[in-house]
């Protein structure tokens, strides 16, 4: 009775289920005409079909298709620079294409880095079935006609193509994950060109746990709502010639492995990274271009940055002048209904953040071939404020004794040249060029340094920004967009073409150094720097450190407004006192330092060389004179104006560090500055060179006799009891010179020296302790004991952590 029973009911539920299900199938057997007989047809690359009562959006791709290029990005931004995600941020860019399953449509990333660059399919195959793809994607097919398909588009657009809850979680900030019921198409931005398609939704992303910086820039915390883009771009004609990299080009390599080359060549194949341009004449001297390089400015820039921003960018049309070009260059409004992420435009962005943060400059970068398809440059608007901060510190302008209104004006006009700068320098990189950092030491010979402003004093001995930054292309900038667009007839004469110009090059000693080199606090290249001034980094601290001196000296109440809260004052002075803190940097790359360059063998002499022992002792005695307790007392003028915060002023992450609650605390300050030294001077792999650099010329110091040095220069003056900033040295010397013999990157030998120069400095601090009076003894005494005690246990007896520098980058 049961098995009876049973077959009926199941027969039924077989029934209706045939019956929900029929629908669906004839819909799948529709046309594309049919499915989209009322739906809204934006006609394009890729033709689109909008649903706007059902919030859908399909995507018709035909079969043949082929290859393209995927563009993620970030329209509409996070608003924190310390998260990163900014509004106009480019996402990866992917060759892709589509591949058809039945009623499944995948939307495949192809494996670019491995490649074989040859006629043989069957090679070319080989590669290709040897290295994984990656799908993007599966789509539901909704209809199809003549070898052309109906996607819906829909799903992938709620999904996180941009990578948002991998970076907050990387960040601690928190689990966040799309909400798809609080998603929806953005149809103002989903539009089909000829040869791009762009589609967009703002999308919400829910979670939990959010940290302190998502907190900071959203309204509630467990909801995230952006922008997501997406863009279909037609690959771009056959016919554009990959230019070959070289080291000393300036240029930004795209590098990938190709396995068709012979067995004697390197497989890694790099061309440069340009934008397609040609002369409409090739054979004229002079004439324009078929299709200039033209970027797009924000229309939310305001004046007058706006102007600022076009000259300094229009700088770079002066270097295609130079190669015979008319106009290539150029920089117009971005007309009312444009996307800035349509592919079409190149766009300089100007974007806000809840605190000032780095610019960049982004591109859109044909994986094959290494052309530039799309500039994006995104400015911070942040930083010229903090420009016009550190040059209020610097010249005072609100002294009664002094023509208030010009000094405004002048720090008006300091500041939007650094923004000139700062336009050329990101629109740099998306030409494709990459950092010099050589070449503040050279003059300023580039705009794709980083500068600082130059500090002088005039005749009067006062502080002048006359030549705070420096104007137009400099030498350098000039050679690199020579190497990257110069036409040539053909292959042979390109290969000639590009060699004479590296050797200009080498014949006026421009120097080439990037940002591996120059960005490490271990870094060894003694004039590749960041934010530096001068030929010579230890002559240019001196010379900064004087006029911080004076600066410091005179600073006061004619350095904020009237009218303002005096704490206000805090933020003005700390970008005073730590005036030094960028050509420290540069100063510490002497010690251990050497002399070299990105050498090709064949082409240049091999000038590998180490810095002079006069030239590293130099810099030694400029570095702890940093670290002398008048360098790092704030005058007692100033101090008196360091008032705890006034009602409704708060503390920010740009103020001094303090341990003393409310007030200031000139001990704390002070040792941030000495502890900002004390690491650059004794990073582990500084060290472990300058032992090698000893053992092979024992006129260099040695490791150990550099700490002998710190030690003298922060110890003698402990029998002063008045002195707490010279007890407070002393002790961060010792601290940083025991976690340095700790370090794991640190080698033995060196381990085994700084050991050995703590411990008898401790006991002989100890014999001097015990000859002083006992309120100068008792620090002194204390701190022989804690190195002491640190050598026996290998591990610094009490808690501290040196009190660090507030931000610094970018200026």
């Amino acid at each position: 009775m049961r098995i009876l029973f049973k077959l009926p009911l199941v027969t039924l539920i077989l029934s209706c289920l045939l019956l929900i299900n029929m629908p669906l199938a004839e819909a799948q057997e529709q046309s594309i005409e049919e499915f989209t007989e009322s739906l809204e047809r934006r006609e394009g690359f890729f033709n689109l079909y909008v649903d706007q009562a059902k919030d859908r959006v399909y995507l018709e791709v035909p079969e043949n298709a082929g290859a393209f290029i995927f563009q993620s990005s970030l329209p509409r931004g996070v608003g924190s620079n310390d998260l990163g995600l900014d509004r106009g941020q480019l996402g990866a860019t992917r060759l892709a294409h589509f591949s058809f399953h039945g009623e499944r449509a995948l939307l495949i990333e192809k494996n670019t880095q491995y490649r074989a660059i040859t006629e043989n399919q069957a090679e070319r195959l080989s590669v290709q079935e040897a290295f994984a793809e990656s799908t993007l994607f599966g789509f539901d097919i909704v209809a199809k006609t003549d070898g052309r398909v109906l996607l819906d588009y829909t799903p992938f657009l709620y999904t996180d193509i941009h990578g948002i809850s991998t970076r907050l979680q990387s960040l601690n900030e928190g689990q966040f994950r799309v909400d798809p019921s609080r998603s929806v198409l953005w149809l103002e931005r989903t539009k089909s060109f000829p040869r791009n398609t762009e589609l967009e939704a703002k999308v919400t992303f829910s979670g939990s746990q959010a940290g302190y910086y998502l907190r900071s820039v959203t309204p509630d915390s467990s909801a995230l709502t952006v922008h997501l883009h997406h863009s279909f771009i037609a690959l771009p004609p056959e016919d554009y010639e990959p230019r070959a990299f070289h080291p000393n080009s300036g240029l930004f390599p795209n590098s990938f492995q190709d396995y068709a080359v012979p067995l004697q060549q390197d497989m890694t194949t790099q061309y440069v990274r340009r934008h397609r341009l040609e002369k409409a004449n090739p054979s004229a001297e002079r004439s324009e271009a078929i299709e200039p390089i033209i970027y797009y400015l924000d229309p939310g820039v305001p004046e007058p940055v706006r102007t600022a921003l076009i000259e300094g960018g229009e700088w770079w049309n002066e270097a295609f002048e130079d190669l015979g070009f008319i106009n290539a260059f150029q920089i117009r409004d971005l007309p009312a209904d444009a996307d800035p992420m349509d592919v079409r435009y190149n766009v300089i962005q100007w974007v806000h953040r809840a605190t000032r943060g780095w610019s960049y400059g982004y591109s859109v970068v044909d994986p094959r071939t290494g052309e530039i398809l799309k500039g994006h440059v995104t400015l911070g608007s942040l930083r010229v404020r903090q420009d016009m901060r550190i040059a209020q510190g610097l010249l005072a302008p609100f002294s009664e004794e002094k023509d208030t209104e010009a000094l405004l004006a002048e720090i008006e006009r300091v500041a939007l040249h650094r923004i000139r700068q700062l336009s050329a320098h990101e629109i740099g990189h998306t030409l494709g060029i990459a950092h010099n950092f050589a070449s503040n030491s050279q003059n300023r010979a580039s705009v794709m340094d980083y500068p600082h402003p130059l500090i002088e004093l005039n005749e009067q001995g006062e502080v002048t920004l006359q030549n705070a930054y420096a104007t137009g292309m400099g030498i350098w900038d000039k050679f690199t967009v020579a190497y990257a667009y110069s036409e040539f007839a053909d292959q042979e004469t390109e290969r000639r073409g590009l060699t004479s110009l590296l050797e200009q090059a080498r014949e006026q000693d421009l120097h080439f150094i990037s940002d591996r080199d120059a960005r490490a606090a271990h870094g060894g290249h003694p004039t590749a720097h960041l934010w530096n001034n001068g030929a010579n980094a230890t002559d240019e601290l001196n010379r900064l450190v004087n006029i911080r001196s004076q600066v410091l000296n005179q600073f006061g109440l004619s350095n904020i407004a009237e009218g303002q809260p005096l704490s206000d004052l805090e933020h003005v002075l700390v970008p005073m006192f730590y005036l030094h803190r960028y050509q420290v940097e540069a100063a510490a790359k002497l010690v251990a330092g050497v002399h070299y360059r990105y050498y090709v063998t064949g082409e240049q002499p091999v000038d590998h060389t180490m810095v002079s022992s006069e030239q590293q002792q130099a810099a030694i005695d400029a570095l702890l004179n940093t670290l002398g307790t008048d360098f790092l007392t704030i005058p007692q003028s100033v101090q008196q104006l360091l008032v705890p915060n006034a009602y409704g002023s708060y503390d920010s992450r740009e103020d001094f560090p303090g341990r003393m609650g409310l007030f200031n605390d000139p001990v704390t300050i002070a040792e941030a500055s000495a502890n900002h030294t004390l690491q650059l001077l004794f990073h582990p792999l500084r060290l472990n060179r300058l032992q090698w650099q000893h053992a092979n010329d024992a006129s260099i110091p040695s490791p150990a006799q550099v700490a002998r040095q710190a030690l003298q220069a922060t110890w003698d003056t402990l029998e002063d009891v008045k002195d707490p900033i010279s007890q407070r040295t002393a002790y961060v010397t010792a601290y940083q010179i025991f976690q340095t013999s700790m370090n794991s990157n640190t080698a033995p030998e060196v381990r085994a020296a700084l050991q050995q120069v703590l411990r008898h400095s401790a006991d002989k601090l100890a014999d001097d302790a015990d000859s002083w009076r006992y309120e100068s003894s008792a620090f002194s005494a204390y701190l022989a004991r804690l190195v002491n005690q640190a050598l026996i246990d290998q591990e610094w007896p009490e808690a501290f952590a040196p009190a660090e520098l507030p931000p610094g980058s970018p200026i």
